[in-house]
């Protein structure tokens, strides 16, 4: 029911349009920018449901319980402990690893708040476990979910970046003044 309100918040209320094909990549990092709101989350799962497609996020693990385990686990969400003697690469590299289909929606930036430069994980995370990267853009001002060609990491940083970046040029967010490039 949850899934069915956000796809109809975000395509009958929203108006968003999806722009782009969905691959047919059984494990995929999908790379999501920017994240500026919690709409955001509202907007992923309207096009999940939408697309019929599974793509999981993390959650940290106290966020799990007897009231919202069902409910995490029936939008994608898979629980992480930050603790302990593996660290969060390591963690999602794992889930990888154990599920034949796991795509993952990572938000660069880490946070909705506006940050300097975005956090390396999820291009560590693609070089582990050999998964290819899904760049979708989130553009609240033309209402568009922009889904981008795969693209495959080079082991070369920074002009990865520079071109994952570039994809992103003129997007906003819902709160513009929390994004930057």
């Amino acid at each position: 029911m949850f899934s069915y309100i956000c796809q109809v918040l975000t395509f009958k209320i929203f108006k968003f349009k999806i722009k782009g094909n969905f691959p047919i990549n059984k494990k995929l990092i999908v790379l999501v920018f920017p994240h500026t709101s919690n709409w955001d989350f509202i907007i992923a799962v309207g096009v999940r449901t939408l697309l019929r497609e599974e793509i999981n996020f993390v959650i940290k693990k106290e966020y799990y319980n007897f009231l919202t385990t069902n409910f995490f686990n029936s939008l994608g969400g898979r629980p992480i402990d930050r603790g302990g003697k593996m660290n969060s690469v390591e963690k999602i590299s794992q889930m990888f690893e154990n599920n034949e289909v796991f795509r993952i929606a990572i938000a660069p930036e880490g946070t909705r708040k506006v940050v300097e430069r975005w956090k390396t994980g999820f291009y560590q995370i693609a070089l582990k476990t050999n998964c290819k990267i899904l760049p979708v853009a989130f553009d609240w001002k033309k209402r568009e979910v922009r889904i981008f060609e795969v693209f495959s990491p080079t082991h070369s940083y920074e002009n990865d970046l520079k071109f994952l970046k570039s994809l992103f040029k003129g997007v906003k967010g819902k709160i513009s003044e929390n994004s930057r490039l």
